[in-house]
């Protein structure tokens, strides 16, 4: 049975059940169990970040609302971001934002996050 999210654009993100996923960054699971792949929300409250990380495989993120940025540069709402396996970066939110993430494979985190 697929999971449908009726008008993903004008969700209101209260109305989701979050939970932690790394200092200042929730997750809402949508598909998946992160070995084999996930599909799933991210609210980074302002100023959260995740250290540089390798990924396995293929990540697609659009971002809903705010403003995500990377070390190849800043995407706002509207804006689609593939990250192709094999490429390395790290992800931070300035102002905060909402993203839909899908990873084809898990990610290999490369840094501490302290």
């Amino acid at each position: 049975m697929p999971v449908v999210l009726p008008r993903l654009l004008d969700l209101d993100p209260a109305a989701i059940r979050f939970e932690p996923f790394r200092a200042g960054v929730e997750i809402a699971r949508l598909s998946g169990d992160g070995e084999k792949g996930e599909t799933a929300l991210l609210r980074y409250a302002p100023g959260a970040c995740v250290p540089l990380h390798e990924h396995t495989g293929l990540e697609t993120i659009l971002v809903l609302s705010g403003a995500q940025s990377d070390d190849a540069g800043t995407y706002r709402a509207g804006d689609l971001v593939l990250n192709e396996p094999g490429s390395r970066h790290r992800v931070w939110s300035d102002e905060g934002c909402l993203v839909l993430i899908s990873w084809a494979a898990p990610v290999r985190i490369l840094e501490d996050e302290g």
